[in-house]
């Protein structure tokens, strides 16, 4: 399935990779602004941009189990 190019307009900010303009589609990183769209096509940018996508989607399941944990924890109190 071929993906988008995105535009500024088509970004939402929940597809941006930590507030910055690199957003990804389908296997290709982008790199998104107002005045235009470039494709991150650099293997060593691509790179560091998956293991950073991956080193936050790994920080956000730890901030879950943590929350988990916690209202767990609060309910076995009552």
């Amino acid at each position: 399935m071929s993906h988008p190019v995105p535009t500024w307009a088509s970004v939402r900010p929940s597809e941006r990779l930590a507030g910055t303009p690199a957003v990804r589609r389908g296997s290709a990183w982008w790199l998104v602004t107002p005045t235009g769209t470039v494709s991150a096509a650099d293997p060593v940018l691509t790179g560091e941009l998956d293991r950073f996508a991956a080193d936050m989607a790994a920080a956000g399941r730890a901030v879950a189990e943590l929350r988990t944990e916690r209202t767990s924890a609060l309910r076995e109190r009552r």
